[in-house]
């Protein structure tokens, strides 16, 4: 991705996340970028198209680096250390993100839902398999639960986050590890 074509992605987030996918025009999200409404059509086919490459990217990043993450983990604590930090610097650095996915994945085009929906999925489940490497007698239901309440906790960020980001990193860490047992 072009460091331009990103910098209109990170543009609009913001602006979906203040006013809703659908209060924003494309005139405005133009004059945002510095350009007009049509030049958008020269990074993206459309407004829908921009949604789409915006909650399916991220959620490719969330999963890829979860995956790194865990690979140079030494071992299932670890592992799951690893994955509570990415996801605290996720929730920090992606507040508007957060709020577009939660607002307005229903306005995503069926396809770019989908594949969300499938990284999102692959993204759980390697949260759960090292949540239950971590607790072994875990079933594969109650690791996936642990891994959506933890989520839900950590993607709360957009609405609690009333303390600076360093301070708001740490209380999310403490929750985090006392939620799995690894206080």
């Amino acid at each position: 991705m072009t460091p331009r074509r990103q910098q209109i992605l990170d543009i609009a987030a913001e602006l979906f996340a203040a006013r809703g996918f659908h209060g924003v025009s494309v005139a405005e999200l133009g004059s945002a970028c510095g350009i007009s409404g049509p030049a958008l059509y020269k990074h993206f086919e459309s407004k829908d198209a921009m949604l789409a490459e915006m909650l399916v990217s991220i959620s490719e990043t969330l999963l890829a680096e979860g995956r790194t993450r865990v690979a140079g983990a030494a071992g299932p604590r670890e592992a799951v250390e690893a994955l509570v930090e990415w996801h605290i610097a996720f929730a920090l650095e992606h507040r508007a993100l957060i709020v577009v996915q939660d607002r307005d994945w229903s306005s995503l085009p069926d396809e770019a839902r989908e594949r969300v929906r499938a990284l999102q999925r692959a993204y759980v489940d390697l949260w759960a398999t090292e949540v239950r490497r971590l607790e072994p007698d875990l079933s594969p239901e109650a690791s996936r639960t642990r891994a959506h309440v933890l989520f839900g906790l950590l993607n709360s960020t957009p609405h609690s986050g009333r303390l600076p980001d360093p301070q708001m990193h740490d209380v999310l860490r403490e929750m985090a590890h006392g939620a799995l047992g690894l206080a």
